[in-house]
This record gives C-alpha cells, structure tokens and sequence, in this order.
C-alpha cells in the first residue's frame, strides 16, 4: 500500500467515526436516511455535475447496472445500521459492522478475485479483526448478562452490527470494481448511488408527511452534518482502492475504530473504556501493518 494511500484511508477513518457518531445521535430511522441522502444531493450537485456532465453519456449498461446495485447495497447498509444504532450502543454496532464487512470483503477479495496477502498483512487482519472483538466488548460478549434488557441490547447490537458488515463487504468488493475495472470515477458512484436511494426512500416520507416534517426540524442539522462529510470519507477509500488492492484497503478503514473509541466513547459514555482502549491500540497496529505489508 502506497504511503498516499494510507494517508487518504486515515483521514477517512476520522471523518467516518465523526459523521456515525453524529448519527447516533440523531437517532433516526429510514427517514433520517432519507434527509441525509437528499441534502448530500443538494450539497454536492455541483462538484457531480462537473465530473460526470460529459461522462455518464457515454457509460454503458454494465456502469449503471453497478451503479444501481451499489446504491441499493448502501441504502440497506444505511437503514439497519441506523436501526442498530437506536437499539443498542454505537461502540457495539459500529466495531462489528465496520470489523466484520473488511474481514468478509478481503477474504473475498482474495479467494475469488485472486489478490495476495503478505504473512505481514495477514497478521494485520488479524490485528484488526481482535481489536473489534475487544472494542465490542471482549469476552464480555461471550457471558451471559443477568440484566434482561441489557442482554436484549446486547444481543441487538450483534445482529444489526454483523448485518451491517455483511452489506459493508458486497458494497466495498462491487464499488471496488467499479473503479478498478470499470474505471469508473469514485465520485460518480457515490453521488448516483445517492439520488437513487432518494427515489427508493421517497415512499418512507410520503406515508406521513406530518410526521416527517416534525423529524425533520429536530434532525436536520444532524442529516446536514452527514450529508456534508460522508461522502467525502467514502470517495477517498475508493481513491485509495484505485492504487491498493481491495484486501489491504478494506481491513485497513478500520483505523476508524481508533478515533471512534477515543471520540464516541468519551461522548456517548457507553463504558468499558479501557478494553476498547486497547483494542483501538490493536487496530492500529494491525492497520500499520496492512500498511508495510
């Protein structure tokens, strides 16, 4: 991995601990889904129209039928991650989804796209893949909690965190060939993806009006701060894939974990601070690695 590379996957990873933990705090549902992708449409419209004005006329079918998926991929992504994020503690469902979508798409990546890992990097998985499953909770998640309802959100945060993870890992290997083999520009992808998810979302506002007006003066600052900087976290990955092979770009977004910890953590008071303390330590290490590897 190139040193621009790794440059560009750090300062994603800061801005996509910034705009979940902004999430979470919204609180939203579809809905909030909904506000965020339109204002990001809004928002970036003109840097769209700059790249894509004399492009996309010339793409072909397998561009927009990839662009299709991708959004459709991103959008269930985006809903149950906002699901679990109201059911159960971000420092729960984001190491999970975010450790488990790399793990799966690299295994991928490798397996059937024929990338090669070093001995190095493997370790690096490895390192990436312990620190999650310390920041989650560590051998706490694997004893039985006396508390019913914490046990519930526990249990919550598991599913929705894997689920998470697996549209985490068929988004990044589909978007990951757009620009490694279709050529196609990271920034295109993204935006697209994202007006395509405000006609899906359209008939999840549309249902209640009233009510959606009134989620929509509480949460707009929230959707507006997402929509202004995920876009900008998620194109850089994508730069960063058109120079670095998938399998060490995937597992090495989890440096993210590193800043949600020390971030999320203080303000969300969810506990367990030293364990995911030291689990952000093995992030680090294992993405350093994947780095030199």
């Amino acid at each position: 991995m190139s040193l621009q590379a790794f440059a560009l996957i750090l300062l994603a990873g800061l801005i996509h601990a910034g705009w979940n933990i902004a999430a979470k705090k919204a609180g939203g549902d579809a809905r909030f889904a909904f506000f965020s992708s339109l204002l990001l449409v809004l928002v970036w419209a003109p840097l769209a129209w700059w790249v894509g004005h004399d492009v996309v006329l010339h793409w072909g079918w397998q561009a927009w039928a990839l662009v299709a998926v991708s959004g459709v991929l991103h959008l269930a992504y985006y809903v149950i991650l906002l699901r679990g994020y109201r059911h159960a503690d971000l420092t729960v469902v984001y190491p999970l989804a975010r450790g488990s979508g790399p793990l799966i798409s690299s295994l991928f990546a490798i397996v059937v796209l024929g990338e090669e890992i070093s001995q190095l990097g493997l370790l690096g998985v490895a390192g990436v893949v312990l620190g999650v499953f310390l920041i989650a909770g560590g051998p706490g998640l694997l004893r039985a909690r006396q508390d019913p309802e914490a046990r519930l959100r526990l249990h919550q945060g598991l599913l929705y965190g894997l689920l998470t993870g697996v549209f985490i890992a068929a988004y990044t290997v589909v978007d990951g060939y757009g620009v490694k083999v279709l050529l196609l520009s990271p920034i295109l992808i993204d935006y697209l993806g994202s007006c395509l998810r405000v006609l899906l979302l359209s008939p999840v506002v549309l249902r209640n009006l009233p009510e959606a007006r009134v989620l929509w003066m509480v949460q707009w600052r929230w959707a507006l701060l997402v929509a202004v900087v995920s876009p900008v976290a998620y194109v850089l990955v994508l730069f960063a894939m058109q120079s670095a092979p998938i399998s060490h770009v995937a597992p090495a977004r989890e440096v993210s974990m590193l800043f949600a910890a020390l971030i999320g953590g203080h303000l969300l008071r969810e506990g367990d601070r030293l364990v995911r303390m030291v689990g952000a330590v093995l992030i680090a290490m294992g993405v350093t690695a994947l780095g030199l590897g």
